[in-house]
């Protein structure tokens, strides 16, 4: 097995200290053994994307539509391959890592099409015999910081719209699925070597944030990162004193609102998709139901029944619905929230406690609390596991209050059949993204992804507005 890990300046190269990476579903099998980048492997593979970034800067619009469109290709032709590393490495189930493959090669292919469609306008001036150009310019070598629980989307989903404008990348992925990372980076070079662009302009390096993150952060023209409020936070006051833009999703702390005029069994179908599915390990999961009290008990049974017919397993078995948590550290923090509940008053309706199965792995039952209240611990922070609290309230003005009383603010959701209550909770909620009668989680891949408050900060990613992070706008005055 290689341990050639690193993609520096159109070369693989082996790092300074060995990772193994074990399967979260069965302990016993090694997923496979890599290196760890150092912040000298950082600065070669800056200095390789700045060298490089001029030819592709000076590229046809063509030309950057045809390698994303390669890489899009790619994508989907290798979609089974892919899927089967990210359910061996990162706990998915095989549908899950089909599905989000599958949305990262539509991403490549919606920026093919605007890398061809880049805007620019000539106005005139106010001035007589003046004319004004406003176009967009690429910002240079951008830093990507990527989080393991999409470790192909969210990526791809900066990544993308990146390479459409003209930038070179370093890209740090999460050195918790390290496999798909070097997949996903053999696809672009490939893209890039087909189309005759220098491969030297696309730069992977695994390695821990203090060290290796720190590094891209320290060295690159712009930051785009996805992970928690913690690390955010200091890249965004490093960003500030380095005068360099950043672009940051924090994560959430997500209310799904379930009114009494809702149909029971239908809410909790939407609800359990909000709240469990991947492991509740998606920061547009819902930790919070927002439950109005006509329909409290009914939606706690129906809630309850589902669950018991969840099948968590092993991620290759065919039908597993939800694999394991991602490592032991996830599901030492996910048992911690649980105890944190337990003492704060919360019951346990459904879950609570790590799984037996035939393989040793990080299983946890898919967990629902209810009796809580919005100021507990659970209902706080995000707890990123299959965790989700029941917050009973009086009516629809109390249910607004408590899902906007958060520090977080980027996705949200509302069940009920009054168009009244969906209409006013969609002008007056406080997230970035909601949802009327769906999952708080699941986004399509062609608006624009954010929130609000702690969950994010800087231009939208996705979509059209992707471009607002990686341009710069540059007005041009010219004498007739």
């Amino acid at each position: 097995m290689s341990l050639d890990t690193h993609f520096v300046a159109g070369s693989w190269r082996r790092g300074a200290d060995r990772l193994d990476i074990r399967n979260p579903s069965d302990l016993d099998e090694l997923a496979g053994s890599y290196t760890l980048a150092t912040a000298d492997d950082v600065r070669d593979a800056v200095a390789a994307a700045r060298a490089a970034q001029p030819v592709w800067r000076a590229a046809t619009v063509e030309q950057r539509s045809l390698v994303l469109d390669s890489i899009s290709r790619a994508l989907f032709d290798r979609k089974d391959e892919l899927a089967r590393i990210a359910a061996t490495e990162g706990g998915k189930t095989i549908p899950d890592a089909l599905g989000e493959i599958t949305r990262a090669g539509h991403l490549a292919r919606f920026f093919a099409a605007e890398a061809l469609r880049a805007p620019g306008e000539t106005l005139g001036s106010v001035r007589p015999g003046v004319e004004v150009d406003v176009t967009r310019e690429p910002v240079g070598v951008i830093g990507l910081v990527t989080p393991w629980n999409f470790p192909v989307a969210t990526p791809m989903w900066k990544i993308a719209p990146a390479l459409a404008f003209g930038n070179a990348i370093v890209w740090k992925p999460s050195e918790k699925t390290p496999g798909i990372s070097v997949a996903v980076t053999r696809i672009v070079a490939q893209a890039l070597a087909e189309h005759g662009m220098p491969t030297a302009l696309f730069n992977m390096v695994v390695g821990a944030g203090p060290q290796v993150g720190a590094a891209v952060v320290d060295a690159v023209d712009a930051v785009s990162f996805t992970g928690s409020v913690g690390t955010g936070r200091r890249i965004a006051v490093r960003c500030a004193e380095r005068m360099v833009r950043v672009q940051l999703e924090l994560g959430g702390q997500n209310p799904l609102v379930v009114l009494a005029d809702a149909d029971p069994e239908r809410a909790a179908d939407i609800a359990v998709n909000s709240a469990y599915f991947h492991a509740g390990q998606r920061c547009t999961a819902t930790g919070r139901l927002v439950v109005e009290d006509g329909i409290h008990d009914a939606f706690v049974a129906a809630m309850t029944e589902r669950m018991a017919a969840l099948r968590v397993g092993h991620s290759l078995l065919p039908d597993t619905q939800i694999g394991p948590v991602i490592d032991e550290f996830q599901l030492t923090k996910n048992l911690g929230y649980i105890e944190s509940g337990l003492r704060e008053g919360a019951e346990v309706a459904a879950g609570g406690a790590r799984l037996d199965r035939p393989t040793r792995g990080w299983f946890l039952a898919p967990t629902l609390f209810t009796s809580t209240s919005n100021a507990m611990t659970i209902n706080r922070e995000e707890v990123f596991g299959p965790v989700a609290s029941v917050i009973r309230v009086k009516d629809y003005e109390e249910a607004l209050a408590v899902a906007n009383d958060t520090d977080y603010g980027l996705s949200s959701g509302i069940i009920t059949n009054s168009m009244k209550h969906a209409r006013h909770f969609q002008a007056n909620v406080q997230s970035g993204m909601t949802m009327l009668n769906l999952p708080t989680a699941g986004v399509d891949y062609h608006v624009p992804f954010g929130g609000r408050k702690m969950s994010s900060y800087g231009p939208r990613e996705q979509g059209r507005s992707a471009i607002e992070f990686y341009t710069i706008i540059k007005t041009a005055y010219r004498a007739l």
